[in-house]
């Protein structure tokens, strides 16, 4: 039994009181209805439903449907009497009503298959492992699966070796925590002996070690503008190799793999052109998209391993407002690095089952990159 204890984040939330336990079942019933049809949900249908409960006449539910409105969880979108959930709806649901949380069977034994069919394939990289997730991501919720890699820069450099090739290109082999192993080729305008790059390479891993390499960066930037780094020949050819080697990591902070956009072009949810649109292109900014999932975990600064709910308009990208991101962190070993896994969909979303698939996937995933480094 695999356990969640969901984690919100908010900002800006107000106060919209709390219902009591009949609202909390109307509630629940209206958000469970709703996920089904994608129609207002009127009292009529959730009478029919409580027929045999005491205490839920349908003028019963018809007034508690006006309370939790008043309460700003629901909404009626026309002058209909059905009513949908509104994003504080969805954020009490989340918050209050889901409980513990457990991954069903049928998930766990889809999961199973999946990662199971390769996950002893020497041959398989961890780029393509991670495609894989986000496919699986994909598969599980009919909606947008996202996983980004730990980024190199924030890891921790355990060694380095610099070794010459033709044409002034030089292959660094970079080993960071825990034992994962980088090679780069990078190419310089200048050309270096061998016993120069053995004593760099003895020097960064004595006085860097430990470090990760955007603070190794950092330094390294600063000793360009002592003046000792103009005479140095050492320090002089750690900075052009450490800024060849380490430079476009930091940049780059991590590969992203998205699968799976294609689905919400068949969410009614997504109806409105405008806004697809300008979803589409978020998704397709990589480094945008990267930024968002980031500042997402950050934002929950709970236990490593809690999952990160965001829901509509607790979306600081005014794009990704109509829609909730379920996301959790994983890291590789005991490596500092974080990558991210995510599912993006509306916010009419099977909320347990999301919040259950995205924590257990990112555990499995750690399991495997870590069981696949030691390994190695």
């Amino acid at each position: 039994m695999h356990q969640i204890n969901p984690k919100s984040v908010r900002d800006g939330e107000k106060n919209t009181g709390f219902p009591d336990s009949r609202g909390q079942v109307i509630l629940t019933a209206i958000i469970n209805e709703h996920f089904v049809t994608g129609e207002p949900v009127g009292s009529k249908v959730l009478a029919e439903k409580f027929a045999n409960a005491s205490g839920m006449s349908s003028a019963t539910i018809r007034n508690v449907m006006g309370e939790l409105e008043e309460m700003g969880m629901l909404e009626q979108p026309h002058t209909s009497a059905g009513r949908v959930p509104t994003d504080s709806g969805y954020r009490f649901y989340v918050d209050n009503l889901l409980g513990v949380l457990s991954i069903s069977n049928d998930d766990l034994q889809r999961i199973g298959v999946e990662y199971g069919l390769n996950a002893l394939d020497p041959t398989e990289t961890p780029d393509r492992l991670m495609e894989r997730t986000s496919h699986l991501l994909s598969a599980l919720s009919n909606n947008v699966g996202i996983v980004v890699s730990p980024s190199l820069a924030s890891d921790r450099l355990q060694h380095i070796e610099f070794v010459n090739l033709s044409d002034n290109r030089i292959l660094v082999v970079l080993v960071s925590a825990p034992n994962i192993v980088h090679n780069k080729i990078i190419r310089l305008n200048v050309s270096f002996a061998r016993d120069e790059l053995e004593r760099t390479a003895n020097y960064l891993n004595r006085e860097f070690a430990g470090k990760s390499l955007a603070e190794i960066r950092a330094e390294i930037m600063m000793l360009m503008h002592e003046e000792k780094a103009l005479f140095d020949k050492l320090l002089q050819t750690a900075v052009i190799l450490c800024s060849g080697t380490i430079e476009d990591e930091e940049d780059r902070l991590g590969e992203i793999f998205v699968d799976g956009t294609s689905n919400i072009l068949t969410k009614r949810d997504f109806a409105d052109l405008e806004r697809l649109r300008e979803l589409l292109h978020t998704i397709g900014e990589k480094s945008r998209l990267m930024q968002i999932l980031t500042e997402c975990i950050e934002r929950d600064t709970a236990a490593k391993g809690d999952v990160s709910v965001v829901i509509g308009s607790e979306n600081r990208t005014p794009s990704f407002q109509n829609c909730t991101l379920i996301s959790a962190p994983y890291r590789i070993g005991n490596s500092t690095a974080v990558g991210t896994l995510s599912v993006l969909g509306p916010t009419r979303m099977e909320y347990a089952r999301m919040i259950s698939i995205v924590n257990y996937v990112a555990r499995t995933l750690e399991r495997m990159m870590s069981a696949d480094i030691s390994q190695n």
